[in-house]
């Protein structure tokens, strides 16, 4: 019999092998159905290693059989045991299965037979890919992708295929990508979810995924076809030299609070795979805000979460992960630590050691605020930059030195430790918060559709209305709006490190002041391809071949402000004083660095020059005996220039 880590399927010459583990459960069954999933056709008794692995071989068993686990024990919630047979429960080693989640109260109900509701895994026969390095690498850009709201309005990509994983490989939508020289797309959660209890009352629905149940099995709304799917998008954006992220969440599950439904996990251990109080096995920490935490130290979860990682490399090619919620995979009984096993077996794994791995360093656990202190190689999500840039072009006084930290990397933060490099992923806006276009058309959040009274999301987002509250059709206004998206575009793709941009922000989208639409998978999140700001998508594209230009964007050391690497001018073109930086206005900023011009394959110097003022100011450039600056554009010579309000410009010194 084939030997199984923890769990799942394996195909033999006659028949299937299945596993599950569990530890606390007395017995686990295996249940067969039809090919429709609709009927149980049999249950058959599992045998139990001295480990808590349930095994069966099962003979006649092909690929396309729906299956599902029943576990028996004992049934005391205010002990921590969950154990009820009447519910189905899907594998966690699953890596399709048959229908979507679908909430209902039945879920969690002791004694209600659930093989109606719940989806039937899979038996499927894995398909390995060639592995190959990641194309993306640090210091590049990376596009983020909510996966069925980027293509359900687009017009050219087939009805049948909007919302899925196949439309991102579509023509029209590769060459988006392409003209915007993305170097890896980062797609938001495509594991199947289950609804959160109270949006179908108010008739919402999860439109983002982070809420997953089956951490290997692809959503059905997403990819019709299961892994085979997003292997062929996989090759086809790679061919075109795209890298793909997968957005993964590790730190909780849909089953949610004891409230929730049983579904798998909880039903087969939830005493090893979740957190409880150490002195109350009926209490379920809730470090995520979402009802429960995995117990990402227990030697099962990692298990499973490196194995899940592996499936989506070895059987998709997938470039790297960002971890949702991160501290938690670095969670023990004790808090977070920087050398938690979990943290480490992903980066030392031999199939995961190369790829791309990405952080979101905080979760809402005691000191989950952990920017900063996530080891080598984790890039970090770094959101004391996004609130810097933020207020800068808000116009808040004294910003102007953290300003220049978060231009050149977040030293400050990210070099604590001792680091030399930055790991730094800089973004100003995420699918988590104000759009940019909202970012500077609204000063408080509009969250009312989400039907809890706009006491959900973000309050202090460090934003601005530039002169009317929300959506108005004063030309004046709209311009000045769009003249701000351009500015904080342009400030994204002059930061040092890797950088993020989401997806339709280049276009000027807008949530309408929504600012947590998790639960609007509706016009509100879905991209309108028709209404797409031409020239903001332009002036993206352009921001994004001026950095691919020149190298020094991509680096990820630190400045050290030696041999010339960085200098900051004050608008005079002399190297800012005390004063300068302590100036509560400070208004503007010179940023003038060595570089590699790759198109013409000379070192020369850059000025990036910054002007958040609301009126013109005169700018006067750093002049070299025999070198001159000119406009990249159309090689104008210059030794200044009058630089208009709320503008970014780059000249070249050669």
């Amino acid at each position: 019999m084939t030997s199984f880590p923890s769990g799942g399927v394996a195909l033999t010459a006659k028949g299937c092998d299945f596993a599950v583990w569990s530890h606390h459960a007395e017995r686990v069954e295996l249940c067969l159905f039809d090919s429709a999933g609709d009927v149980e056709i049999c249950r058959l008794p599992m045998t139990r290693d001295q480990n808590g692995h349930h095994r069966l071989h099962v003979e006649g068993v092909r690929p396309g059989t729906r299956y599902g686990y029943r576990a028996h024990g004992r049934y005391v919630p205010d002990q921590g045991d969950w154990f009820d047979p009447s519910k189905l429960l899907v594998d966690p080693y699953a890596k399709e299965i048959d229908r979507p989640f679908r909430q209902d109260p039945r879920l969690g109900v002791f004694g209600e037979n659930t093989d109606s509701l719940v989806p039937k895994a899979i038996v499927t026969e894995d398909v390995a890919v060639t592995r190959k390095p990641p194309l993306f690498a640090p210091g590049g850009f990376i596009y983020e992708v909510p996966v069925r709201a980027f293509t359900m309005l687009h017009p050219d990509v087939p009805e049948h295929q909007r919302g899925t994983i196949a439309a991102l490989a579509h023509p029209t939508v590769l060459s988006h990508l392409k003209r915007l020289k993305v170097d890896a797309v980062e797609l938001m959660p495509i594991v199947a979810w289950l609804d959160e209890r109270h949006l179908g009352p108010l008739g919402l629905v999860n439109g983002w995924g982070y809420n997953p149940v089956a951490m290997m099995a692809i959503d059905p709304r997403l990819a019709p076809s299961g892994v085979a799917e997003l292997r062929n998008t996989v090759a086809a954006l790679h061919a075109e030299g795209i890298g793909v992220i997968l957005d993964v969440v590790f730190n909780h599950t849909g089953e949610g609070d004891r409230h929730g439904g049983t579904l798998s996990l909880r039903g087969l251990d939830n005493l090893s795979c979740y957190r409880h109080l150490p002195d109350n096995p009926g209490v379920l920490v809730n470090d995520t805000g979402c009802g429960n935490t995995l117990a990402c130290d227990h030697v099962y979860v990692r298990r499973l979460i490196l194995d899940s990682l592996r499936h989506f490399v070895l059987h998709a090619g997938v470039d790297g992960f960002r971890f949702d919620l991160a501290p938690i995979l670095g969670r023990t009984a004790r808090g977070f630590h920087t050398t938690a096993r979990t943290l480490h077996a992903i980066a030392c794994d031999s199939v995961l050691a190369d790829r791309v791995l990405i952080a979101e360093p905080w979760d809402v656990g005691p000191g989950g605020y952990q920017l900063g202190n996530f080891p080598q190689p984790y890039l970090e999500w770094n959101d004391r930059a996004r609130d810097t840039v933020r207020r800068f072009w808000r116009g808040d006084d004294h910003m102007r030195g953290a300003f220049a930290t978060a231009l050149a990397g977040s030293q400050d933060v990210l070099a604590r430790h001792g680091e030399s490099v930055s790991r730094t992923v800089n973004f100003i806006a995420a699918h988590d918060g104000f759009t940019l276009l909202d970012l500077v058309s609204h000063t408080h959040k509009r969250n009312g559709r989400n039907g809890e009274n706009n006491h959900d999301g973000h309050d202090e987002n460090f934003s601005w209305n530039n002169g009317a509250e929300g959506a108005t059709d004063d030309p004046e206004i709209v311009q000045r709006r769009r003249h701000d998206v351009a500015a904080l575009i342009s400030t994204l793709f002059s930061m040092r490190g890797t950088i993020m941009l989401t997806a339709g922000d280049e276009g000027g989208r807008t949530q309408h002041g929504n600012n947590n639409a998790y639960c609007q998978d509706n016009e509100i999140t879905w991209i309108d391809w028709q209404a797409m700001d031409r020239g903001l998508v332009n002036h993206t594209a352009v921001a994004s071949a001026l950095r691919k230009r020149f190298d020094v964007f991509s680096g990820t050391g630190f400045f050290t402000g030696e041999n010339g690497d960085v200098e900051w001018m004050n608008a005079a073109g002399e190297p800012n004083t005390i004063p300068d930086w302590e100036e509560a206005e400070g208004a503007t900023l010179s940023m003038i660095l060595k570089t590699r011009d790759r198109e013409t394959g000379h070192d020369v110097r850059i000025a990036i020059l910054f002007n958040r003022a609301q009126r013109p100011r005169h700018f006067v450039l750093p002049q070299t005996p025999g070198l001159v600056w000119h406009n990249p554009f159309s090689g104008e010579k210059l030794t200044s220039i009058m630089l208009q309000p709320r503008t970014v410009a780059l000249f070249i010194e050669y």
